[in-house]
Parts: structure tokens; C-alpha cells; sequence
């Protein structure tokens, strides 16, 4: 059967808990040329879209020999099964890792102890500190994290607001809290939700005349976890009760940590009562990893899965994956799909025959030419005098900042980097790219406009 030769290939590719915890329960079903998996909540279908569905597309095409070219993930709604979309809301992942008790126990106990489980099964024991590779764009995130767990609740950093586009290692940081504070206190009261299964779990509380049970969990913890908080926007009733909520645990001097696409004060579609409270604690922004960082991920991530990924291979394709952590991730795990695929080592040409639809893309969108034009835009310079050889200041830094863009974004080498910027000599763009480095550290403004930049040659 395609999804038992699939579940084999994936066992290898992923590590053991991860397999055991979010793909061995998947039930599959093949139609046409499509393979339907079915998951037990809209929760687990949502981690395996963006974890994992690439790689498993990857490889039912290929262990199909071509038959099947689409996997859909679903929540598994029929008859007789064992989780319905409808009666389980999307934060209760009990079920992930729920075995069948010895012995019945007394009702009391047994709701104790699923409560006290389920807080647990919540968070994602992969997100760790230890796995949480840190570069110049998340540092002070990361330390600020740290930090609140030597001093939960301090209202200097309570709530923490953590905030950056998205795939950027938000989630894993806050939830790095609540794994590492369970660790050293098992009995603490965690709970991690998103704001969209805030909604979810309120509104079934409602349907089911359990308000008042859902409000005392809510405000009886010790560290509340709440992802992508501005998908409150437009469900009064959840914001109201999320308002109260968070000003009991405030009050109770209990930690909150929230994530968020954007800046708390830029959230202009929620009530202006909460946002102004988002703003009482400490605002952090996480930023995209530069290429460094890029490169560390990668090595990490394919050391713990046991692939041997050659520097310059991570290199290459931290060239090629810079929006997010998770479309780096993504391509490293098509790179391994395929370079198993083919019994060959991980190398420079697997990499290219892996990563073509990103380079062809890449190639129409982000060129040095490109990034000259927008530097230009940007600085309100001519385009002339941008690649031309007058060295006033007003033409040498935007011209020493592009080339250190192209350097990161393009893959380009340092010879070619220099032609296109009116034939200049390799030497000068490298000592551009390294004055580029010393800048963003010395200098905010620069470094503003480096960032600036960067997510306008991405979005």
C-alpha cells in the first residue's frame, strides 16, 4: 500500500517523536490520483500543512511512480471516527499521545489527571532552547525568554510580546518557555493556543453551558501561551472574555507571553484597551535570520535528523530559502527526500535538481539588477549614479548596502557582483560587504534601512 511505503520513508526522514507523536496516526485513503489523509482535529491537520504535507507530497509521487500528484490533509469527520471536527476543538491534543488506562480511575481523579496532561501535550516537546538556534535577528528574543522564566511574571517583561512576520521561530520561542518552566516545575499550569482555537474553545464552552469551567481554566494558570494574538480581530465576544482573562492573570501576577504578525500598537483592529495593555510589558521584534544564522539552522536541523549535509550545500541553499524558518526547513527536507530518492550523497547538484522551482523563481524576481533598481527607489538616488564611480557619500553607502544584498540574496559571487556595479574589482565588493556588517551593528538608521530593504526585495 503507497502510505505504508510512505509511513517507512518518513519513519527515516523525521525523528522519532515527531513520527510516532503527528504521523503514524494519520488514516490514509487513495482516490484517483489523489491520497487523502485524515487527522483527528483541525489542529493536527493545520501542523502537518506546514511541517510536513511537502515532503509527504514528494514522496507519494515518487513511491507512485507519477500516479499520485496531490496529498490533501483532513480532519476526519466520518462515521465511526474517532475525533470530529466539530466536537473537539482545535487546542485539545490530548488524543496525540492518549494510551487506553490499566484500570478505570474514580471520575474525579481521571479529570484531574487529563487536565494536568493535556496542559502538557499542548506544547511541542521539540521547541526547546537547546534546538533554537540563535543568530543577531532573534537574540535579544531569545534572551528576553530566558529571562522570564528566572522572573515570571516581573512586570517588566509581563505580558512579553513577541513580534515578526511569520515562520521566524516566535512559536518555538514561547513554547521553549513552557517546556523549560514544566521541566523544572512539573505541576505548573501551562496552556499554549493559538487565537483562533481561543475562539474555538470559548464558543464550544458556549454551546455546551460550560462558561464558567472554560473562564477558571483560562485564569487559574501560571504561564498562558497565546500564538498569533491579532486573529482576534472582529470576534467581539472571544475579546471580551480574552480582555478578562488577561487582566486576572495580570493581577495574579501570572506570565503572559503572546505572539503577534505585528507590532502591538499596529494592531489597530483591536480593542484599543487591549492593545494598550499588550504595551505594558516588553514588546520584542524577531526578525528574518541572516545568512549565518540561515546556515547554522540547517546544519542543526539535518544534524539532528542524522543527515550529513555538506557546508557548502547549507551554504547554497541559504543562499536560495531566506524569507523563513519554515520555508528553510521545507527545502532541507526536499533535499534529503530526493538525495534518498536517488541513493546519493547530499551535494551540490542534488541540491540544484532539488531546489529548481525556488531557483527559477528566485531568478525572476530577485537579481542584482533588481536590487538595484529598488535601492535606488529607495534612497531616491539615479540609478546612474548608484553602479557609477563617484565615491560622495550620498552614492557609496546605498552602493556598498546593495552589494551586500546581493551578496545575501542573489548567490551571486563577488566577480559577478562587481561587474554589474560598473565592472568594479571583486576586492571592493568584499570590503563592501563587510563594511555593510560592521554598519548594522554600529549604526540603527543603517541597519533600518538594511532590514527595510531586505523585506521588500522578499515580500
Amino acid at each position: 500500500m503507497l502510505w505504508t511505503d510512505c509511513l517507512t520513508r518518513l519513519r527515516q526522514e523525521l525523528s522519532g517523536n515527531v513520527f510516532t507523536m503527528w504521523i503514524r496516526p494519520l488514516v490514509a485513503e487513495e482516490a484517483e490520483d489523489t491520497l487523502r489523509l485524515f487527522a483527528p482535529n483541525p489542529y493536527w491537520t493545520r501542523y502537518i500543512q506546514e511541517h510536513h504535507l511537502e515532503l509527504i507530497s514528494i514522496l507519494a509521487e515518487q513511491l507512485s511512480e507519477g500516479r499520485v500528484r496531490k496529498v490533501e490533509i483532513l480532519v476526519d469527520s466520518r462515521p465511526g471516527a474517532i475525533l470530529s471536527a466539530n466536537e473537539q476543538p482545535a487546542t485539545t491534543t490530548a488524543a496525540l499521545e492518549s494510551v487506553p488506562a490499566p484500570m478505570a480511575k474514580p471520575r474525579k481523579e481521571k479529570e484531574e489527571t487529563a487536565g494536568k496532561n493535556s496542559r502538557k501535550r499542548q506544547l511541542n516537546p521539540l521547541f526547546t532552547f537547546s534546538l533554537f538556534v540563535e543568530g543577531r535577528s532573534n537574540q535579544m528574543a531569545a534572551e528576553t525568554c530566558r529571562k522570564v522564566l528566572t522572573q515570571l511574571g516581573a512586570s517588566q517583561h509581563n505580558p512579553l510580546f513577541l513580534y515578526g512576520p511569520t515562520g521566524l521561530g516566535k512559536t518555538h520561542l514561547m513554547q521553549a518557555v513552557g517546556n523549560a518552566l514544566l521541566q523544572a516545575k512539573p505541576n505548573a499550569r501551562v496552556m499554549y493556543m493559538t487565537a483562533e482555537s481561543f475562539v474555538q474553545d470559548f464558543v464550544s464552552s458556549l454551546q455546551q453551558g460550560k462558561v464558567e469551567e472554560f473562564k477558571k481554566n483560562c485564569r487559574s494558570l501560571d504561564l498562558l501561551l497565546v500564538d498569533d494574538i491579532h486573529l482576534l480581530a472582529g470576534k467581539e465576544a472571544s475579546l471580551v472574555e480574552f480582555f478578562y482573562t488577561f487582566n486576572a492573570l495580570l493581577d495574579e501576577s501570572k506570565q503572559i507571553i503572546l505572539t503577534s504578525d505585528r507590532y502591538p500598537k499596529e494592531l489597530t483592529e483591536l480593542d484599543p484597551r487591549l492593545v494598550s495593555r499588550f504595551s505594558w510589558g516588553l514588546s520584542v521584534g524577531v526578525e528574518p535570520p541572516d545568512i549565518e544564522t540561515r546556515i547554522e539552522i540547517l546544519l542543526k536541523k539535518a544534524e539532528s535528523n542524522n543527515v550529513e549535509l555538506p557546508r557548502n550545500c547549507a551554504l547554497f541553499i541559504a543562499q536560495q530559502v531566506v524569507a523563513n524558518v519554515r520555508e528553510l526547513e521545507g527545502a532541507l527536507n526536499k533535499v534529503v527526500a530526493i538525495s534518498r530518492f536517488k541513493g546519493t550523497p547530499i551535494d551540490l547538484e542534488v541540491v540544484r535538481e532539488s531546489l529548481k522551482d525556488v531557483l527559477a523563481i528566485r531568478a525572476r524576481t530577485i537579481s542584482t539588477e533588481n536590487i538595484q533598481r529598488v535601492v535606488s527607489e529607495y534612497f531616491r538616488i539615479p540609478l546612474k549614479e548608484l553602479i557609477g564611480p563617484k565615491r560622495t557619500r550620498i552614492y557609496a553607502r546605498p552602493r556598498q548596502l546593495a552589494m551586500g544584498l546581493a551578496r545575501e540574496l542573489t548567490g551571486d559571487s563577488f566577480p559577478e557582483i562587481g561587474m554589474a556595479f560598473g565592472g568594479r574589482d571583486h576586492s571592493t565588493v568584499m570590503h563592501a560587504c563587510e563594511k555593510v556588517q560592521s554598519l548594522r551593528e554600529e549604526d540603527p538608521i543603517f541597519n533600518e534601512d538594511y532590514k527595510n530593504l531586505l523585506r521588500l526585495l522578499q515580500s
